[in-house]
């Protein structure tokens, strides 16, 4: 069974060096609850451990990825980067139909996407652009930057040009 979009999300955070629950926590934009469940499948499956150091406040919790789970995120960024490439061929063909069911086949992997930072934010807003829908209609209001100009519709340029925080 593959990890679950947020689970790799989690991990890449990880990976990145966020060794700590709440700074995990934050840049994932996870619930605890559910980041506790995510974290407990991960360090199951051997893709972390956790790691006690003792701290002049007393021990602290450390997260490390192992050499499994980065391997299984190397796996995952891959998969990712072809399934984006794939998007980007649909697109540049100019067929909206096949397009549409490309993005709804792989709804649940945009927010990957967009977290590795894999995708081309300005092709995905031509994409929706092109097949006259919202972004919202695939991307939680909440993961898109406020100032990126991308309400569906229109050009997306603003005169500031983009900004987009992906979490990097």
């Amino acid at each position: 069974m593959d990890p679950e979009p947020k689970d790799v999300i989690v991990l890449g955070a990880i990976r990145r060096g966020e060794k700590k629950f709440d700074k995990i926590q934050r840049i994932t934009q996870v619930d605890p609850e559910e980041l506790n469940s995510i974290l407990e499948k991960l360090e199951e499956r051997g893709f972390i451990q956790v790691e006690e150091k003792k701290g002049w406040f007393g021990k602290k919790i450390e997260l490390i990825v192992t050499e499994k789970g980065s391997t299984e995120l190397d796996e995952r960024i891959h998969e990712i980067q072809e399934r984006w490439d794939n998007m980007s061929q649909i697109y540049k063909t100019g067929d909206k139909q096949k397009l549409q069911e490309c993005m709804e086949e792989n709804k649940s992997f945009l927010p990957m996407m967009m977290f590795f930072g894999v995708m081309d934010m300005m092709m995905f807003s031509m994409m929706f652009s092109m097949m006259g829908m919202a972004m919202t209609d695939y991307v939680p209001t909440d993961s898109i930057p406020e100032d990126s100009g991308m309400d569906g519709g229109d050009s997306g340029m603003d005169g500031d040009g983009f900004d987009f925080d992906i979490g990097f």
